[in-house]
């Protein structure tokens, strides 16, 4: 009778990185703006903060609601002086009346009044130039300079210190990148343990979203009937590079 293997811990992933929480992981509860609790995991805590996101540890220790405003004063009040006013203005000017008919002014005549400067005509506001939304980069041409620029781009990425973290926790990865034949500026990236293992997409041409975790599984198995070549290692600061057998 074969017995079932049943994880003894429920599988916990970090809402910032997608990554599944290993076991002796620690993760810590966050409330976002709109008030959802999310778990970070250690190595994601700077970017849940830069996303404005609050240790819910560290809720109680805020305002419960900012200050006040002023209050208006009353509709009526409001209107009252503004009656008030029309009226004394109505009453002077009829003074001024009688005073311009007691100096002689022929009857029927109305005194000119002074003409209405026009405002000044307001300044269009200056055009900006339209935004584009993706900023092309120039793609190498050789499959050696593609995986060469695409480990370049992975490092300078959040996604690399999730690997140099996981590193710590289960050894040294196995690594691969190629580029895609059907996308000639986007490399796959393959970065892989025993027990897990991330695939991710570089794409070269474009600036605004370089690397993205396109799956991951917990087999190499999963990866195809024929594993990937590995042509790529990490240095001792925990950076992705290429082999020596790669770069000769």
């Amino acid at each position: 009778m074969k017995k079932e293997l049943r994880p003894v811990h429920d599988i916990v992933a970090c809402d910032v990185c997608g990554r599944t929480i290993l076991k002796g992981e620690r993760t810590e509860a966050y409330l976002a703006p709109g008030g959802a609790r999310h778990a970070v995991c250690e190595l994601c805590s700077t970017r849940a903060g830069g996303a404005g996101w609050i240790r819910e540890s560290a809720h109680d220790d805020m305002p419960a609601r900012g200050p006040r405003p002023e209050s208006r004063r009353p509709l009526l009040g409001r209107r009252r002086r503004r009656r008030e006013t029309a009226a004394q203005y109505g009453a002077g000017q009829e003074e001024a009346e009688r005073a311009a008919d007691a100096n002689g002014a022929p009857e029927g005549r109305q005194v000119d009044e002074a003409p209405e400067t026009a405002p000044p005509p307001r300044a269009a506001p200056p055009r900006e130039p339209p935004r584009d939304p993706r900023h092309i980069r120039a793609v190498p041409t050789t499959a050696e300079a593609k995986v060469e620029r695409a480990l370049e781009l992975f490092n300078s990425t959040d996604h690399q210190r999730t690997v140099a973290g996981l590193t710590r926790a289960l050894g040294a990865p196995l690594a691969a990148a190629a580029p895609d034949h059907h996308a000639p500026s986007t490399v796959t990236l393959v970065v892989a343990w025993e027990l897990s293992w991330y695939r991710y997409v570089v794409d070269l041409g474009d600036a605004s979203e370089q690397v993205v975790l396109l799956n991951k599984g917990d087999e190499l198995a999963e990866l195809g009937a024929e594993p990937p070549a590995w042509n790529v290692t990490m240095d001792a600061d925990g950076r992705l590079v290429p082999t020596q057998e790669a770069t000769g």
